[in-house]
Formats: structure tokens, C-alpha cells, sequence
């Protein structure tokens, strides 16, 4: 299935929503380039906002050629000079103009043993042709040499309106019948990451090709959902321990539904097995360390249990997997809420027993409960006195006669 976030990405500006000051100010830096000083532009904004389908978008525009690198791919002095250097220095086969695109390049390293910023502040210097970076925050200490080197152009976060008019304009082209104040809801929801809006329109509707306003609900306390979905998204759609080991950062969810979400989107992420064994290898062992937690109380343990469920998931995997996954919540616990629901049922029956013949509450589930279960399901006459006798409601009924 083709992820709608690739299938809709803008050919051309005219496309694009909310970004007119951006895009002109992006513009004036390609056409201008060899009158500058500054070899390099920053676009920077929230994630999901367009920074990167922009500068394809406006390379369309202008008739360039673009050629992409994720900062991510690449880490060390070495690395980026054989990768870059050449495409910066290099004429394109195509045409004689291109663009030189670094991908989130709050990815790299700002480490001085491993060089990776400084040997990309000096091919900027040496550069035929414009580079544009994209960043969430181009102001960490670790950027200062390519920040330095670059215009910084703001991408804006985007209103709902402008969210709501792309979503609207997906849901004509896919035949989607909607509910305008659920497609609202929805663009609202996504608090300005267009991405995040167009993934959860394309797992809410994707079946069904239809969108209510209970579809939401799937969406309740979106704030902490959507963090755990970017957690998932920086985890398995990484192989870079830096991104990756701060993924759950800023997620309110706690570690044991941390592991519950890994654990029941993992399969449906790593196709190969050999990525899923060592995978669930590192949450096994991050499980031990939990495990070690409750014991014994021993919470430093927990910044181990965080790099293996994070990091270690990541790097499990030989190479990212492309392609669109939708991440859903844990299964697992709606089956241990039912699990614990029978189980309180059998409390509050065997109490009643225990009350009434004078035994523990022990002894009534052990001893007794079996007994009635089967009186309950064979004898309709016999039951209904002893529901009457040990004061029974119709759901405790109910549930002898089923187990």
C-alpha cells in the first residue's frame, strides 16, 4: 500500500499550503546563489510541516534536479566527503542545475572525533551548487558551523485550515465520503503536522473509505498518541542510535506500554526475520532489567531498559524498511482488562460463597466455584435457587453458566 504522505506530495508550489513567505524566501536563495555569500539554507520548522516536499516542490518549479542525502545515512568525516563530495562538486548528468538536499541534519553528530559537522561546513564552502538543509532546530550548540554557513528560512507551523484543505482534497481524489467536522476534528487533532493528519486519515479510512465522527475516538488524547506514534516512527524508521535512543523522550506513556506498543507493531514492521529475532532479542533482555526494577527497586537499571527498547530495536534491523506502516495501539491490553474482569467476577462470587457457608474466599474458588459452574449449566431449576440463596446478579449468573 503507497503511503498517501508520498502519494500526495506536491509536484509543484502551487500545491502547497501556508508557506508562501517561506517558499519565496527559498526561492530568492536558489536563483541568487552565485551572488552570495552564504552557500547553504536552513529551512527549519515542527515536523510534518513540508520542509522537505517544499524544497522539491520549488525544485520542480525551477526545473532543478535534486539530490537527497539523509543526514541520518551518513555519520563521519569520511562518510559524508565520499558520499557529498562529489555530488557537490560534480555537474548533474540531467541538467545544469541542482540542488544538494541534507535531510534532518539534527541527525548528525556534533562530536569532534567523528567530524561529521565540520567536514559538511567545508564542502559548503566548496559547493557548485545551492545546499539546502532541513531541521527541526537548527539553534543546538552542535549545528553552530553549518548554522554560521546558512540562511535560515522558518516554515511556520500550518493552521487546521490549511491541514483540513489538503485532507479534504485527499478524500475527493480516494472517493471518501467524510463528515466536514470530523475532517475538522481531524486536521485540528494534528496540531500543524500535516504528515501525522494525512497517516491518520489514511488509517482511519483506508477500509471503509468513509469518516465519522466516532472514527476520533480512535484518536482520544491525541497528544500522547501521536507522540507514541513519532516514538514508533523514530525508532523503526531509523537506524541511527542518536534519533532513535530519544524517541520516547517526551512520550507520557509508561514503559510497560512502551513495550506493549513495540511488541504489537514490531511484526508488521520488520519483514525479515532475522531483524525481528534480534529485535524481540534486545526487548527481552530489556524485559529482564524491568524485571530487575520491580525485584529489587533498582531504577538505574531503567536508562538500560530505554536504550535497548529504543536504540537496540533500531540497529536490529540491516537496513530501513520504505513504505507506509500504520501503528496501532496494544491489542493485549484490552485482553488483560478482560482477563482482569473475569477474574473479579470469580472474586465477587466466591466472596458471596465464602459468606454464606462460612469458608475463605480461597477455599469458595477452589473448592466450590467449579461445582456451582457445573450445576449452573445443567440443572436451570437447581441454579436459580442457589442464585437466589447467595444473592447472585444476572452478570455472576451469567458468567457460571459460560465457564
Amino acid at each position: 500500500m503507497t503511503p498517501w504522505t508520498k502519494k500526495y506530495q506536491p509536484k509543484n508550489t502551487s500545491e502547497l499550503k501556508g508557506h508562501d513567505k517561506a517558499l519565496l524566501e527559498l526561492k530568492n536563495f536558489i536563483l541568487n546563489f552565485k551572488n552570495q555569500k552564504k552557500k547553504a539554507a536552513i529551512i527549519y520548522g515542527q515536523s510534518g510541516v513540508g520542509k522537505t516536499c517544499s524544497a522539491y516542490a520549488l525544485a520542480n518549479d525551477l526545473n532543478y534536479e535534486v539530490f537527497e542525502l539523509n543526514a541520518s545515512d551518513f555519520r563521519n568525516k569520511n562518510s559524508i566527503e565520499s558520499t557529498l563530495g562529489p555530488a557537490i562538486m560534480q555537474r548533474s548528468l540531467f541538467s545544469s542545475n541542482k540542488i544538494i538536499l541534507v535531510d534532518e541534519i539534527d541527525g548528525l553528530s556534533g562530536k569532534n572525533d567523528r567530524g561529521g559537522i565540520s567536514a559538511l561546513a567545508k564542502l559548503i564552502d566548496r559547493s557548485i551548487f545551492p545546499v539546502i538543509m532541513t531541521a527541526t532546530n537548527p539553534y543546538g550548540q552542535k549545528l553552530n558551523a553549518l548554522r554560521k554557513k546558512s540562511e535560515l528560512i522558518q516554515f511556520h507551523t500550518l493552521n487546521y485550515l490549511s491541514v483540513f484543505s489538503v485532507l479534504k482534497n485527499i478524500c475527493t481524489k480516494e472517493k471518501i465520503k467524510f463528515d466536514e467536522d470530523a475532517l475538522k476534528s481531524l486536521a485540528r487533532h494534528a496540531a500543524g503536522d500535516l504528515r501525522s493528519a494525512i497517516n491518520d486519515l489514511q488509517t482511519l479510512t483506508h477500509e471503509k473509505k468513509e469518516l465519522k465522527n466516532e472514527d476520533l475516538n480512535e484518536l482520544s488524547d491525541r497528544n500522547r498518541t501521536e507522540n507514541m506514534l513519532s516514538a514508533l516512527m523514530k525508532v523503526f524508521k531509523t537506524t541511527d542510535i542518536n534519533i532513535a535512543i530519544k524517541a520516547f523522550e517526551n512520550v507520557e506513556e509508561d514503559i510497560n506500554k512502551q513495550f506493549l506498543w513495540i511488541d504489537q507493531n514490531l511484526p508488521d514492521e520488520y519483514q525479515k526475520p532475522e531483524d525481528l529475532a534480534r529485535a524481540y532479542d534486545y526487548l527481552s533482555k530489556a524485559d529482564v532489567f524491568r524485571g530487575r526494577i520491580r525485584r529489587w527497586q533498582h531504577w538505574r537499571f531503567l536508562v538500560y531498559v530505554n536504550a535497548m527498547i529504543s536504540a537496540g530495536v533500531a540497529v536490529a534491523k540491516d537496513e530501513k524498511y520504505k513504505g507506509f506502516t500504520s501503528y496501532k495501539p496494544t491489542t493485549r491490553i484490552l485482553k488483560l482488562w478482560k482477563a482482569k474482569m473475569k477474574y473479579q467476577k470469580r472474586k465477587s462470587i466466591a466472596s458471596k460463597i465464602a459468606e454464606k457457608t462460612h469458608i475463605s474466599s480461597r477455599r469458595a474458588l477452589q473448592d466450590t466455584l467449579p461445582y456451582l459452574s457445573l450445576i449452573f449449566k445443567k440443572n436451570k431449576e437447581l441454579s436459580g435457587k442457589i442464585a437466589q440463596e447467595f444473592n447472585l446478579d444476572k452478570d455472576e449468573i451469567e458468567w457460571l453458566r459460560k465457564n
